[in-house]
């Protein structure tokens, strides 16, 4: 996937108060983490950072990042733990996170400093359009996004972002192996609703691909449903394809 447009400098302005941190968490990814990272160096070239959250990876991840990024920073597996870690060597006063199988369009980082900075809102997330061969993920993209829309609801497809402070204050992604993209928007949602860009983000298909969409589909929607019915979110994950890996 390649990302879309190119980069869009931002204009004069208070630079700290608009300085994002891009917050990547990634686990065995080396086949595919330098076309996220590289189309990320115009903005490390105007001041931003990015941040690469390792998971434990066994492959070359690590070694392909740390070329490209501001800081490589180890910790525990899973997201939450991943880009929390990440948060916290941040020097951005926004927080951008950033799926490895995600691409942001060309005009994210402008566009993100102009919903935060011209509205009272806090944090937002990024329509999403899906890349993979099956013909339905057209349609799971239009539903996931018009599902955000109204929900008040981002995952981490969407490519979630969120000022550093508010970040701080409700104490980041709460500490759960699935389900944390959507639990951070619970608690954000009560300070703001979330600044929806048309983007769109590139997302990979993948995992509707290779178990196939229809379902994926309804695994996805179980397992949301029994989440916010009060399930275990660690059951969810074991649900999920979860499986802890040996030391």
């Amino acid at each position: 996937m390649q990302a879309v447009g190119l980069p869009v400098p931002p204009p004069e302005r208070d630079h700290a108060l608009y300085q994002i941190s891009i917050i990547i968490p990634v686990l065995d990814e080396a086949e595919g983490i330098a076309d996220v990272l590289r189309p990320l160096q115009s903005w490390r070239a105007l001041g931003h950072e990015v941040i690469v959250a390792d998971g434990g990876s066994r492959d070359t991840t690590c070694d392909i990042a740390g070329a490209l990024c501001d800081r490589l920073v180890q910790a525990p597996r899973g997201r939450a733990s991943q880009m929390n870690a990440g948060a916290k060597q941040a020097r951005g006063a926004i927080l951008l996170f950033l799926h490895a199988d995600t691409r942001l369009p060309g005009d994210a980082l402008e566009a993100i400093q102009q919903a935060l900075s011209l509205s009272t809102r806090v944090w937002g997330r990024f329509d999403v359009r899906i890349v993979g061969h099956s013909p339905l993920l057209p349609m799971i993209a239009r539903l996931m996004n018009w599902r955000s829309r109204f929900s008040g609801m981002a995952t981490g497809d969407q490519a979630m972002f969120v000022q550093r402070a508010i970040f701080t204050e409700v104490g980041g992604f709460p500490d759960q192996p699935i389900m944390e993209d959507l639990a951070l928007s619970r608690i954000l949602r009560r300070i703001s609703a979330p600044a929806c860009l048309a983007g769109p983000a590139l997302t990979s298909g993948r995992r509707w691909d290779r178990h196939g969409a229809w379902r994926t589909i309804f695994l996805m929607w179980r397992l949301r449903a029994a989440y916010f019915l009060g399930a275990d979110p660690r059951a969810l994950a074991r649900s999920y394809g979860y499986v802890p890996r040996d030391p």
